[in-house]
C-alpha cells in the first residue's frame, strides 16, 4: 500500500553496504547490520546466480505491515527488481496488491498479497515466480514502519511531482521537490487523488526508491552511513549475508545508473463480492519476456 519506499533501503544496502573503506569500525557495523539483517529461508531454489561471473539476478522486494521488531503481514508492497550487471541496468516492476493469481502452496487463486500473510516471503517468492515464470533468486522485506528512519538516514530523496496535492497535513507541489522522511511516507500513501489509482502511487513509490537507492550510494560521511546501516538494520530482512552482499556490491553497483520502471496493465473486477486486479495472460507474457530478456533467459 504506502509501504513501499523503504524497500529502497535495502537496495541501499545491497548497493551501498559493502564500502568497508573507513577502518574496523566501520567493517564491524556493516558486517553486524548484515548479520542482522539476515534471514535464510527454506526454499527450492530453481538456480544459483554465480556473482563473481556478474550474471544477471533478480529480487523480490516486499514492504510490509509489522509489529514490534517482526516483519509479517500483507505485502501491500510487491516489486520485482532485476540486475544486469553487463548492460549496467535495473528494471523494476510493481506488481498490484490485489492481482488475483494462482497462490502457490494454497492451490486457488487470491489476491497477490495475500500469499505473505499465508506463507510468508516464501510463498509470496514461489506466487510470483509461477506468475511471471522466471526465477526470483533473493528477497528483501522491509518494515514499512521504520521507512522514515531510512530517508531521514540518507538525507531525504528527490522527486519529480507529477501534479500538486495536499495529503496527510502536506503540500506537495507539482515539480522537483525534496522530501524528509516523513513526508516521503506521505508522499506514497496518496491515491484517492490520484486519476491513476494505484499506478500514480505505484509511480511515486519507485521514484522515492531509486531516490533512496542514489542517495544511499552517494554516502560518504561516517556518521551518516553509520546511521543509515542502523536504520536497515533495524527495518530490512534478506536471504543475503555479509559475503553476498560484499561481492554484490563489488560486481553490480555500476547497475544502479540506468533504472527502468516497468507497468503491468489489467482492470479492475469483482468475483463473489470481492475486488480483484486482473491481469490478461497476453499482458503476463509481455511483461515476462522483458524480465526474461534482461536476465538473459531468451
Amino acid at each position: 500500500m504506502k509501504k513501499i519506499i523503504i524497500i529502497a533501503s535495502i537496495i541501499i544496502s545491497i548497493i551501498v553496504l559493502s564500502v568497508v573503506g573507513y577502518g574496523f569500525y566501520l567493517y564491524k557495523t556493516v558486517k553486524d547490520t548484515a548479520s542482522e539483517m539476515h534471514e535464510p529461508i527454506e526454499r527450492e531454489k530453481t538456480r544459483l546466480v554465480d556473482f563473481h561471473q556478474r550474471e544477471p539476478l533478480s529480487f523480490l522486494i516486499t514492504g510490509v505491515d509489522s509489529s514490534g521488531e517482526e516483519i509479517k503481514g500483507r505485502s501491500d508492497t510487491i516489486i520485482v527488481m532485476t540486475v544486469n550487471p553487463n548492460e549496467k541496468s535495473v528494471k523494476m516492476l510493481s506488481i498490484p496488491r490485489d492481482t488475483r493469481t494462482l497462490i502457490v502452496g494454497r492451490g486457488n487463486e487470491d489476491k497477490i498479497n495475500h500469499a505473505y500473510a499465508f506463507g510468508g516471503v516464501g510463498m509470496t517468492m514461489d506466487t510470483v515466480e509461477h506468475m511471471l515464470d522466471i526465477p526470483i533468486d533473493h528477497y528483501i522485506s522491509v518494515n514499512m514502519d521504520g521507512f522514515q528512519d531510512i530517508v531521514d538516514a540518507v538525507g531525504g530523496v528527490t522527486v519529480d511531482n507529477s501534479f500538486a496535492f495536499n495529503q496527510s497535513g502536506f503540500t506537495f507541489p507539482e515539480g522537483e521537490i525534496t522530501l524528509n522522511g516523513e513526508e516521503a511516507l506521505s508522499f506514497v500513501r496518496m491515491r484517492k487523488q490520484d486519476p491513476r489509482g494505484d499506478f500514480g502511487r505505484n509511480d511515486r513509490q519507485r521514484q522515492v526508491i531509486n531516490g533512496v537507492i542514489q542517495e544511499g550510494a552517494q554516502i560518504s560521511s561516517i556518521t551518516r552511513l553509520d546511521d543509515m546501516l542502523k536504520a536497515i538494520g533495524n527495518n530490512v530482512k534478506t536471504d543475503l549475508d555479509f559475503d553476498a552482499i560484499n561481492k554484490i556490491q563489488s560486481n553490480y553497483r555500476d547497475a544502479r545508473h540506468s533504472v527502468d520502471e516497468l507497468q503491468i496493465s489489467g482492470s479492475g473486477q469483482t468475483i463473489n463480492g470481492i475486488y480483484y486486479y486482473i491481469v490478461p495472460n497476453e499482458e503476463i507474457t509481455r511483461v515476462s519476456n522483458e524480465l526474461k530478456k534482461h536476465l538473459e533467459l531468451q
